[in-house]
């Protein structure tokens, strides 16, 4: 925390307010970290929640089309590849187990509810690049993808934001 208030500093110094909104941008593209880990790093940042929140979903739904129009044809070239074969083929499995849990979970006729709900889950693993990688690698509708996806990571992020601002603070 005290590396934070160090960040707030240095931004406060120098009248960056812009920075600290692309620093959530930014954050919330990366996998892994998406959305779940943006929302409690923009309340960290003590930034006004709304457009922090609204910063943090358009940043994380910026690679989604990219990831369900390319990420399997890039990762099916790559897997037999010396230098990124294993590390592509760890991703093919994790896009595919995703895959097999979504249609385990809603069925055939469920998969965009299915879609949704495993995105809005705020668990590692379950966010929207694993999800746009499981849809993509199951031949979703793009269209129906893309909406489930964004509408999984606003869920997920009314979520982060509850948690962080400690709505859910009686259960632990």
């Amino acid at each position: 925390m005290e590396y934070i208030g160090r960040v707030n500093k240095f931004l406060d110094d120098r009248g960056f307010m812009l920075v600290r909104y692309m620093f959530v941008f930014f954050i919330s593209m990366l996998p892994l970290i998406e959305l779940r880990g943006t929302v409690p790093y923009a309340v960290a940042l003590d930034l006004s929640f709304w457009p922090a929140y609204v910063t943090a979903v358009l940043g994380n739904m910026v690679p989604v089309p990219f990831i369900y129009l390319f990420a399997g044809k890039v990762l099916e070239w790559g897997k037999d590849m010396k230098l990124t074969g294993r590390f592509f083929r760890y991703c093919i499995r994790k896009g595919n187990a995703a895959g097999e849990k979504l249609k385990e979970m809603a069925g055939s006729k469920g998969m965009f509810w299915g879609l949704l709900l495993f995105v809005a889950i705020p668990f590692p693993g379950t966010g929207a690049w694993t999800g746009t990688l499981a849809a993509g690698l199951l031949n979703m509708d793009f269209k129906s993808s893309v909406l489930a996806v964004m509408l999984g990571v606003v869920f997920a992020g009314v979520l982060m934001a509850a948690f962080s601002f400690g709505v859910f603070g009686f259960l632990f």
